[in-house]
């Protein structure tokens, strides 16, 4: 896709924040016509700079207690047992593949230590852990681009 103007970035920050927002919404906010805003959607969903649009739910309203994050050293030969795994783990919120040290980041929520337990253990018959329970998350930043004028990311 051509590179995303101010108005492209706006529409991206307001439905990051608020994905139900109609297009006469986002119009009104960003300064164009409800038909003008819903092309610009349209085109950006096209592209496949939209990707989707999702409930965000809170764990702890679902009793998940415990956050965590475990990273994992392992070989190449189980890297694939252990994606495997959390595919199959429903306390397995989010992988992340990275380099250096560890190979693989995974996000866990629980119920309870002894269900992060039973992960952990899981996930250490495929190499070394790490495990840090997080205290707080903050609000993610939305991703809006490159500026035009700077070309770094804004």
């Amino acid at each position: 896709m051509e590179s995303l103007d101010r108005i492209d970035r706006d529409i991206l920050a307001l439905l990051q924040a608020e994905g139900r927002l109609t297009g006469a919404e986002v119009g009104r906010r960003v300064g164009l016509s409800q038909p003008a805003a819903g092309a610009r959607i349209q085109r950006l969903e096209r592209s496949g700079v939209i990707t989707g649009y999702r409930a965000v739910v809170d764990p702890v309203a679902l009793g998940l207690n415990i956050h965590a994050v475990v990273r994992l050293r392992t070989t190449h030969a189980r890297l694939a047992p252990a994606l495997d795994f959390a595919s199959q783990t429903p306390e397995v919120a989010s992988v992340l593949r990275v380099t250096g040290e560890d190979c693989l980041i995974f996000e866990v929520h629980c119920p309870q230590a002894g269900r992060l337990e039973e992960v952990v253990d899981v996930l250490a018959r495929y190499g070394p852990v790490t495990t840090s329970l997080v205290l707080r998350a903050y609000p993610r930043k939305p991703l809006t681009g490159i500026t035009e004028a700077a070309g770094r990311p804004t």
